[in-house]
């Protein structure tokens, strides 16, 4: 709104710094971490008088007696809020790629809301069906694979070079095209196209396979990623900083995607229009700092399935948008071990028990719940089952645990970062 309407007073002093993408990101985060803040305050105490709180959570669980029975929930709505507003303000709405940012936030947001409302309201600890959560992740994956498919404005230059001319700088740029190429680390020619891989089906045939493979991937990667991030959210400020710091990666990554300077620099291929991804995860950065004023330990307001299932559908799809989906398992590897921990030990407990054993490779999961359980605990409730992995016998308090985690995403995401230049 605010940018139509500095855009058309471009002639006024000052008016045309709204023009500037690092203007426009640094004042959608101060004001997503402002009204984080804020309407977290008033969130919480608004839960409070409406008893809606945490039931699900068991004190005796815990070796150190956090009681998180009674904490507010449903405090993803403070994120999203913190994040939308700066975003219809000031956030360039013609942009294909704001448009799809926000549906996602909404989507996604309203997906995890109701899940919330059943768990509390209809005091359904299972809450929503799992059918109707990969339902609306399918359906997100559908819209972004079809609109980057078929919106005029998703489109890409592959290579960008530039040359001195009389003492000036030119940049010449391949032509724009609508690709499925992709970015693989760690190999020379990065760029890899999903159509290659359909060659045997003819020259016509195999870009539309092509991109069929990249909705379908695009499906996968929105499911993955939100469910990911949903695990990873067992701990006071857990999820919350895990994500902000992935959100600073995938900031570096969209500026240098957006801009032509950067993307010859470090040969990677230009997108037009991906700016505008800078202002939305400056505002999905200063959300969920300001969000940790009150979820940090000992949390205040706990996100819910409304905030968990959001962020990481943002972090995938804005992966999938400048094309470094296979940059995930890295920059996400937090939430990629949560989830294959409890992939693996549901499956291995399942098999045991066919055979009439009890066997665990953690002593809990998601990951996270295996530092702070102990032995005791596990026998207690299950006497013959065998534990591979039993860890230290000394447990960490979640907060230790918490920085922990957020320490190995800050390598991972210093990492990710640096396979721009590591091939």
């Amino acid at each position: 709104m605010l940018y139509q309407l500095f855009t058309l007073l471009s002639d006024l002093p000052g008016a045309r710094l709204m023009t500037y993408i690092s203007f426009r990101a640094i004042i959608a985060g101060v004001l997503a971490l402002c009204i984080s803040i804020w309407v977290g305050k008033w969130f919480i105490q608004l839960l409070k008088r409406k008893n809606i709180s945490e039931t699900q959570r068991d004190e005796k669980t815990d070796p150190f007696n956090v009681t998180k029975k009674g904490v507010p929930t449903m405090g993803g709505v403070v994120i999203i809020a913190a994040m939308v507003i700066p975003c219809l303000l000031i956030g360039k709405l013609s942009n294909v790629y704001m448009v799809l940012m926000i549906l996602t936030t909404i989507i996604l947001g309203a997906l995890g809301f109701a899940d919330d409302y059943i768990k509390t309201f209809r005091k359904n600890k299972d809450g929503l069906n799992g059918w109707v959560k990969i339902a609306g992740q399918i359906t997100l994956g559908l819209i972004v694979g079809l609109t980057l498919r078929y919106s005029p404005q998703a489109v890409m230059n592959e290579r960008v070079t530039s040359h001195i001319e009389n003492n000036v700088t030119v940049f010449e740029k391949t032509p724009e095209v609508k690709s499925t190429r992709t970015t693989i680390p760690f190999i020379k020619e990065h760029n890899f196209n999903y159509a290659d891989m359909f060659t045997f089906l003819g020259e016509s045939n195999k870009y539309k396979a092509g991109w069929i493979f990249f909705v379908i991937l695009t499906i996968l990667v929105v499911a993955a990623v939100s469910n990911g991030a949903n695990l990873n959210d067992g701990m006071d400020g857990m999820c919350a900083g895990n994500s902000a710091i992935i959100g600073v990666a995938l900031l570096v990554l969209s500026y240098v995607s957006g801009n032509v300077i950067f993307a010859d620099y470090f040969d990677v291929m230009y997108i037009p229009g991906s700016e505008e991804l800078v202002v939305f995860l400056a505002a999905f950065i200063g959300a969920l700092v300001g969000f940790l004023w009150w979820n940090g330990f000992p949390a205040q307001v706990f996100m819910g399935d409304t905030g968990s299932l959001t962020i990481g559908g943002i972090i995938g799809v804005s992966a999938v948008i400048i094309h470094k989906e296979w940059l995930l398992p890295i920059l996400c590897g937090v939430f990629l071990m949560e989830s294959v921990s409890v992939i693996l030990q549901t499956q291995t407990y399942r098999l045991a028990k066919k055979k009439g054993l009890h066997l665990r490779i953690w002593k809990r999961t998601p990951l996270h719940d295996h530092y702070r359980t102990s032995i005791d605990q596990v026998l207690r409730n299950d006497p013959t089952c065998k534990v591979l992995i039993k860890g230290d016998k000394q447990l960490q308090h979640e907060t230790k645990i918490v920085l922990r985690f957020c320490i190995v995403t800050l390598i991972l995401a210093a990492f990710t970062i640096l396979t721009l230049k590591i091939r």
